[in-house]
């Protein structure tokens, strides 16, 4: 089960910087994670400054 980013994300890029395999890329309105190179470690998570990424 990948994590999903919400429309809270301010587009920091925080996330990006903490997840461990890269699978966190900017999109067209904010930041998103590829459910396939995910794999599911909640570091994203807790690197969140506004609480935007969720367990899918």
């Amino acid at each position: 089960m990948a994590h999903i980013i919400t429309e809270e994300c301010i587009s920091c890029g925080a996330c990006a910087d903490t997840c461990p395999v890269n699978a966190i890329s900017q999109g067209d309105t904010q930041y998103q994670v590829d459910p396939d190179a995910c794999i599911d470690c909640g570091a994203c998570e807790d690197g969140c400054p506004v609480g935007a990424i969720k367990a899918e």
